[in-house]
């Protein structure tokens, strides 16, 4: 009689599916800075109402809040490849560059910054229309630049009101990164689907990966409670 799980092969695998998880931090991580980046001038050029910018990053926002994420992961990984070639064949540019030698690591990361700059771009441009209108006031009032009164005033404490917001991106963030199986990139999620295949035991691996991906998703939501702790109680020195 047939076994209706094989323990064995379960317990065997998590080293395995344990060995990628760099590639699946990796890409959720670096996918983070760079939308942080993103969204933080998106949601910029939106409250400062800044002409033709304001028009494309609505657009921006839109398409990408409309599209699935499979879908831009597919667009990316396609689409600059053969951007990369037309600009080569027809102005000579970027001659330099390789398209087979990019690793497809890149093309996810750069799929995921940009699909989670877009939620960020909303979330952070919230953030910094709660903070009280007098805060803007007195910072002009004492002689601050504009870059100055975002970095010292506004940031900070938009950067508390945020913190749960970004969390909960993050988490999806690092859950999605199961996608980037589809354009060659062997993450935990590409390793499990492998060994599965190897050993005709996938219910086993898809059990071993889902508690890695539980365990990853509760360390890293504990981490953003020590950090939302720590942000309340620079707001609390603040107010203070």
């Amino acid at each position: 009689m047939e076994n209706l799980l094989d323990i064995n092969f379960l317990i065997e695998s998590f080293p395995a599916i344990i060995s990628r998880l760099p590639i699946t931090i990796g890409i959720a991580v670096g996918s983070l800075i760079l939308s942080l980046f993103i969204g933080v001038t998106t949601a910029l050029i939106k409250i400062y109402r800044i002409p033709v910018l304001r028009v494309i990053s609505s657009i921006y926002v839109s398409f990408i809040r409309g599209t699935p994420l499979l879908v831009q992961i597919y667009l990316v990984f396609y689409g600059i490849p053969k951007i990369i070639y037309y600009l080569q064949i027809e102005y000579g540019w970027l001659q330099s560059a390789d398209v087979n030698s990019i690793p497809p690591e890149v093309y996810a990361l750069l799929a995921f910054s940009v699909n989670l700059g877009a939620y960020l771009s909303e979330t952070i441009r919230s953030a910094i229309e709660s903070v009280d209108r007098g805060q803007f006031e007195a910072a002009k009032s004492i002689g601050m630049s504009p870059a100055q009164m975002m970095l010292k005033i506004i940031f900070p404490q938009a950067l508390t009101v945020a913190i749960p917001n970004l969390g909960n991106m993050f988490i999806s963030t690092i859950k999605d990164t199961s996608l980037v199986f589809i354009i060659g990139v062997i993450d935990i999620m590409g390793q499990a689907k492998i060994l599965g295949s190897r050993g005709l035991a996938f219910f086993e691996v898809y059990i071993a990966v889902s508690i890695v991906y539980w365990i990853l998703c509760i360390a890293v939501e504990r981490l953003l409670v020590k950090i939302e702790k720590r942000a309340r109680r620079y707001e609390r020195g603040i107010a203070a």
